[in-house]
This record gives C-alpha cells, structure tokens and sequence, in this order.
C-alpha cells in the first residue's frame, strides 16, 4: 500500500484547472533584529518556502520591497542568504520596490536578479548613519554627579554623560566608512555596469526617485508585483503571498508584540525621507 507522504509526490504540484500561482514575499518594514521587523530570523523561512514554490512552479521569485533600511548586519545576512538560495535553486529572483527601498531596503534589493520601482518610489540613500545625543551639560547644570568605574581606556567610548572626545569621533568615523564601504562593494558586485559613470551621486548617501535611479543604473525598469507575474506568468496568473507566520498570544499582543510594533513604526516613521504629495 502507498503510504501518505509517496502519494504527495506523486500527485502534481498544480492540477491542470488551477490558476497560475507566483511566490512574493512581502517585506515591509525597519530592518533589526528585534521581533517583528525584518530579519534573517523571521524571513529564512518564507523565503526557502518562496524558492521552493518557485522553483517547482514558473521559476520566479518577487521579493515586494517596502522599507527604509535599518541594520546592515541583517540587510546583508538577508542579502547573501538570498543569493545562496538562488545559486542553490536556479530561480530568477525579482525585486520591487515600492513606496520605498531606500538604505537597507535596498541593499536587500540588491540581491536580486532585477530590481523594478515605480517612477515615484524612493530609491538610494547608499550611506551609513550613526550617532546620539550628549547631556554632560545638563547633569553639570542640576549639581548631578556620576560615578563610573572601568577597566579598559576605551570602555566608556561614546559615553553620553561624557564631553565628547576627539579619539571617539575619528573611530566613529573610520567604523562607519567601513560599512559604507561593505555596501558600495555589494552595490557594485551586483549592479555592475549599470551604475558606471554615476557612482558619485548615488554613494553619497542621498536619496531619489525611481525615474531617476533607472538612469543611474540603481534599478532596470518600472513595474508592480500584479503586472509583472501577469506579464511573465500568464493573463490568469495571480501571487501568493508568503510571510512569517503569526504567533496569536494575548499577553503577549498586550506586552511584547505591541511595544515592537510601536518602536518599529516609529523607526520606520523617522527613517522615512519626507517626500508628501
């Protein structure tokens, strides 16, 4: 007798009456580690379900883009995982942007195959940002008095109670250089001649619109998830759309969940470049 799991194989992945289907992960959001934004943690595996469906249907991946960036650890975990499952498959992965893919967001898009936005999307913004707030003067002012002991000269490196020295800010620098220079390197790697002639306006850190990141080489064309699978799939083609899956916990809605969701939509508000019709 043929057990349940031989049967599975053996029927196909698609009866012959049922529409054409093309896997998208939707990834929306701030880029961290921490819960609820975008993260290797939470995508790897939507996206080697994304490949696999791919894989065994029209051999197209979407990765729909909407995010200002975030950190550059997990865009580029992101990003490498991306381009080992699509080496390992064979799948044409496709990016697309849409309100924005700016920074992070577009680091990740960078691991496509192809990258489309629309004429009006946020595209750019290939430049690393860091920095704080220092308040020695206002504990000065109110008589406060702090007492810290370390082991190490450097332990207290960046230490907001402290007047801010020299020493701190020329390493502060030469760190941010170094990841800026990690991600020119990838946008080069895998943008290629494309962005020839106009890498000093787009590694400035600057942001622009997609009309203008097509002409200079950031992106290959226009386009949206809808009409892109109905362009390459087929007229009746429709996505499915694959993302983490859901943990419904009402305590942790309460607690948890909530203040990440609060603290991303807020990140994700102050990284938004404030472009408004």
């Amino acid at each position: 007798m043929m057990d349940l799991t031989t049967l599975r194989k053996k029927l196909p992945t698609r009866m012959p009456w049922s529409p054409k289907t093309v896997p998208v992960i939707r990834m929306t959001g701030v880029i961290a580690a921490r819960e609820g934004a975008i993260n290797l943690d939470r995508f790897a595996g939507p996206l080697t379900r994304g490949f696999d469906a791919a894989k065994a249907g029209e051999n197209l991946l979407i990765l729909a883009i909407e995010s200002p960036g975030g950190s550059p650890v997990q865009s580029d975990l992101i990003g490498q995982f991306i381009r080992r499952k699509a080496v390992e498959t064979g799948v044409r992965v496709v990016a697309i942007i849409g309100d924005v893919g700016a920074s992070g967001g577009y680091w990740i898009a960078c691991a496509a195959d192809e990258i489309l936005a629309n004429k009006m999307s946020i595209v750019g913004s290939i430049g690393v940002i860091g920095g704080g707030f220092g308040v020695h003067q206002l504990i000065r002012r109110y008589g406060i008095e702090r007492r810290v002991v370390t082991a190490g000269e450097n332990k207290l490196r960046n230490d907001p109670f402290s007047p801010e020295r020299e020493e701190d800010t020329v390493f502060n620098r030469a760190l941010l250089d170094d990841i800026h220079g990690a991600f020119k390197s990838w946008v080069r790697s895998r943008r290629g001649s494309a962005i020839e002639g106009h890498e000093d306006v787009i590694f400035d850190g600057s942001y622009m619109l997609g009309d203008t990141a097509k002409a200079r080489g950031l992106i290959d064309g226009f386009g949206d998830v809808r009409g892109v699978i109905n362009e390459r799939a087929g007229e009746t083609a429709k996505p499915e759309f694959i993302g983490p899956k859901k943990k419904f916990s009402l305590i942790r809605l309460l607690s948890r969940s909530t203040g990440a969701a609060i603290l991303n939509a807020m990140e994700a508000e102050a990284m938004r470049p404030r472009i408004r019709s």
